[in-house]
């Protein structure tokens, strides 16, 4: 998998997870804090449609995972 492929991956997990744990009627609930996790991942999501600029996909530049080819790399 691709660096494109794993960043998806990656925001989909953490976005199942904070909102299993910060909707009031899920049976795992913790916190409505947690849903600003949601808000941080949508965030990066919309700014690296934009920019191209992805903090994750740069880490996992680093651990060798092969680049998308997006964004001119």
């Amino acid at each position: 998998m691709n660096t494109e492929r794993w960043v998806r991956v990656v925001a989909g997990f953490f976005v199942l997870l904070s909102v299993a744990l910060g909707a009031p009627g899920s049976p795992v609930f913790v916190s409505e804090w947690f849903l600003v996790v949601t808000l941080f991942v949508g965030f990066n999501l919309l700014q690296s449609g934009f920019t191209c600029f992805c903090p994750l996909d740069r880490i996992l530049l680093k651990f060798g995972v092969p680049g998308s080819g997006a964004c001119g790399r």
